[in-house]
């Protein structure tokens, strides 16, 4: 499933998000596969669209009736400390919600006695970023999932950033050190003159800002395989615009693990997964139909879903009817590969598609099983096999290489052009 920003053509539509990171503005939605697409020999673009429409429809006739909405929607940045992080469910109940701050600290909460409500004990915290799962069941038992991320409102003399990957976290070897602004930084050399990202493997780490609100930092190669990645935030009294000053004042450390980079070809249309230069599986795959094929170049997996929701109307899919060409509630083993929208996911319906056609919105689909349950499918293998920060090669797609700020994807920047964009 993918939501993708398409601004080169009218399928990509203008929603690319800023953030990238696990407790930034990043909606979940995203493409869907089906059993029509590009044969060998060739096949017309609408009868890769018609196959995608009768795909999308058999999952549809599967999907929940629960209605899940939170408040508020997901990528708010000013959310009220007061009512943010509210659940309602509609033409079902909720099973289970859970909110935590984005470095993982639960939110207490309470389920009202119908199970159609949801809401924290206490007052949020001010300018703290945080991660709300919410799942619901209809009349039948069949399940409905949301994910939302937002932060709440901060003071207005004061900035902080929100980084990515956790503290203590052990990530993939091409997670970079992501921080966003909740105000936008004119100072950028004092800011960056307060923020350190240095590495036990001695690999020089560069920061780069994307623009006013980003600064990522990273090594010229991938991180070093079970190194340890340390980051200082000395910002507390650092003025990073008129008026506006820092108030973190914090070290933290993250573990990398093994080096595993997949490389997904969509001409031969299988993956290849690697782990310290090794290849350890080779598995069939469906990436993007003609009509929407997958971004090439290098990118990071930022988040993993066992199960989530992905609406075809958040990204544009929108039929005649107004509604998304796809609303599919229970995608199985979703990872994120850009802010866009761009996932590689489990998939239980065009079962014929893998190894042999091209089929999705934009995604990467690996074979799979309704309710994520069957850890032998190859979604669930390379779920279980993956971590936050793992690298995913696409190549020898259609469409062009993916661009460097969509998502934590900033290694399709060569370093020299990297090196242009620190403030010191």
């Amino acid at each position: 499933m993918e939501k993708r920003v398409m601004t080169d053509s009218k399928r990509r539509k203008g929603l690319m998000a800023a953030s990238a990171v696990l407790s930034g503005v990043l909606v979940l939605s995203g493409c869907s596969s089906d059993d029509g697409g590009k044969k060998d020999g060739g096949s017309s673009s609408s009868d890769g669209k018609q196959a995608q429409a009768e795909a999308d429809k058999a999952a549809a006739k599967e999907a929940s009736q629960a209605r899940i909405a939170v408040q508020p929607k997901t990528g708010t940045t000013n959310a009220s400390i007061n009512n943010a992080g509210k659940v309602t469910v509609a033409e079902g109940t909720l099973t289970e919600v859970k909110l935590t701050t984005a470095e993982g600290t639960p939110v207490k909460g309470t389920l009202s006695a119908d199970g159609k409500s949801w809401k924290p004990d206490a007052q949020l915290e001010r300018a703290t970023g945080y991660k709300l799962a919410a799942t619901a069941k209809d009349a039948k038992g069949l399940l409905a999932y949301e994910n939302v991320t937002f932060t709440t409102v901060a003071q207005g003399d004061s900035f902080i950033g929100t980084f990515t990957p956790e503290a203590n976290s052990t990530v993939g070897v091409g997670m970079p050190v992501s921080i966003n602004f909740d105000k936008d930084i004119a100072d950028r050399k004092a800011v960056q003159s307060g923020i350190t990202v240095s590495s036990s493997s001695g690999q020089e780490v560069v920061g780069h800002w994307f623009n006013s609100r980003r600064l990522d930092f990273r090594p010229e190669q991938y991180w070093q395989e079970n190194s340890t990645v340390t980051l200082k935030l000395a910002l507390d009294g650092v003025e990073g615009r008129d008026g506006v000053f820092g108030v973190q004042q914090k070290t933290v450390t993250f573990k990398v693990g093994r080096n595993q980079v997949s490389t997904v070809d969509a001409a031969s249309k299988t993956m290849k997964i690697q782990q310290d230069g090794k290849t350890v599986k080779t598995i069939p795959i469906t990436a993007g139909a003609p009509s929407t094929p997958t971004y090439n170049g290098q990118m990071v997996i930022s988040e993993k879903y066992k199960e989530t929701r992905m609406n075809g109307a958040t990204v544009g899919f929108v039929g005649k009817d107004g509604k998304g060409e796809y609303d599919i509630k229970d995608v199985p083993h979703a990872m994120r590969l850009s802010t866009s929208g761009t996932f590689i996911h489990g998939s239980y319906w065009g079962a014929d598609a893998f190894g042999n056609r091209n089929t999705s919105h934009g995604c990467v689909g690996l074979r799979d099983v309704k309710g994520a349950n069957n850890p032998g499918a190859d979604g669930a293998w390379f779920y279980n096999n993956s971590l936050i920060g793992d690298v995913v090669i696409v190549k020898n797609s259609k469409d062009k290489t993916i661009a460097p700020d969509n998502g934590l994807n900033g290694w399709n920047m060569d370093w020299a052009k990297w090196k242009t964009g620190s403030a010191v």
